[in-house]
């Protein structure tokens, strides 16, 4: 979850390797210039637009993806149903992501999308296998699906294609924005306390992993899959084929965004009207993110991102609810994404034979 660079360049060390070799002298007093040649040196501009890119990349499935997460309750496909996590999950993540994290480790050093289409998209189809006839009869797949669908998976398979045989930079961000949107769409958190866990767990698990030791660096810089958001800080030079990366990890975008997109649901179960916790998580997440650059290309070195991220994320909303006297609200209402029943939900549940929307389930 660190934010790093990739290519020939350590995290954050585009220029102490490059300055010592240009200060140093061999033993004829020679400049050693020659042996720091293929060290790259961004310029401001270049580390500039890298950065402010991935802020904006990295902001991009938060925003959309908290108003997602509003609604995402009411689709009738229970693929697009909300995965709750409870405080015992919470709990948990941290250390299955850092055995996760370790065994990727350890395997390096010893050895689809979501689009945006308008909803004039009428056909309607389904994808039926069944078993038996008569009585014995039942469904094996039953998957219903429409244009927009079908538009969705002709544009993913070419990017997949595309980025598995180049693995081009814009193809990850793609898959990786793709990855980012759902996560913070459809991962929700049940109450505040429980993202508050979550949160601090991980602050631990990042702060740890990254300046404790290398693993997080190491795997983060060898694992070839769109697990992070990259941007070339050598586009001005090189154009598409630069190859000098700023990366920011999915975790650094997901993990507080889920925490924003609960502040939004809360927001809206306050029914005032306001979206003033969503608005002040988000421009904490801004703050926090821009600290986390700063600081990293201040001492040259790799940054856990939720060590600045959990405390802005999490302080910030806090200090505003303490203001107006909604600290106790806040952790005593339970925030779902429960739908109340309408005439177009009881209709689908009459289609769907016996399948019912999430919330209805529990209301029945």
């Amino acid at each position: 979850m660190a934010d790093v660079n990739q290519g020939s360049v350590l995290p954050g060390e585009t220029s102490p390797p490059a300055l010592d070799g240009l200060n140093a002298t061999d033993s004829n007093g020679t400049d050693a210039v020659n042996a720091t040649v293929a060290k790259f040196v961004a310029t401001p501009e270049g580390t500039a637009l890298a950065y402010g890119s991935l802020v904006f990349m990295a902001l991009l499935p938060i925003f959309f993806g908290a108003l997602r997460s509003v609604s995402c309750g009411k689709s009738k496909n229970s693929s697009d149903m909300p995965e709750t996590i409870t405080g015992r999950d919470a709990a948990r993540f941290p250390i299955i992501a850092s055995c996760t994290l370790f065994g990727l480790y350890l395997f390096f050093k010893v050895s689809i999308i979501t689009c945006f289409c308008p909803e004039s998209f009428p056909a309607q189809y389904q994808l039926l296998f069944t078993q038996g006839s008569g009585e014995t009869k039942e469904e094996m797949v039953n998957y219903e699906f429409d244009t927009k669908d079908m538009i969705c998976l002709v544009i993913s398979t070419v990017v997949g294609v595309w980025y598995i045989l180049k693995k081009h930079w814009i193809a990850n961000n793609l898959f990786g924005l793709a990855f980012a949107l759902n996560g913070v769409e459809l991962l929700h958190l049940n109450n505040i306390s429980t993202g508050c866990i979550l949160l601090g767990g991980l602050f631990v698990y990042d702060v740890f992993w990254v300046f404790g030791t290398n693993v997080m660096v190491t795997v983060a810089k060898s694992f070839e899959a769109p697990i992070k958001l990259v941007f070339p800080q050598d586009l001005l030079e090189k154009g598409l084929g630069a190859s000098q990366f700023a990366m920011l990890g999915l975790g650094d975008i997901v993990i507080p965004g889920i925490f924003i997109a609960l502040l939004l649901r809360f927001d809206v179960s306050l029914k005032k009207n306001t979206r003033t916790y969503f608005h002040t998580s988000f421009l904490a997440y801004i703050f926090g993110l821009g600290l986390t650059i700063w600081v990293m290309h201040t001492f040259k070195h790799a940054q856990p991102a939720l060590l600045y991220l959990v405390p802005a994320c999490i302080g910030f909303p806090l200090v505003v609810a303490l203001l107006k006297g909604e600290l106790t609200e806040m952790f005593s209402q339970r925030v779902s994404p429960r739908i109340a029943p309408t005439e177009t939900n009881i209709f689908l549940v009459r289609r769907g034979a016996g399948r019912m929307p999430y919330g209805q389930r529990d209301m029945v």
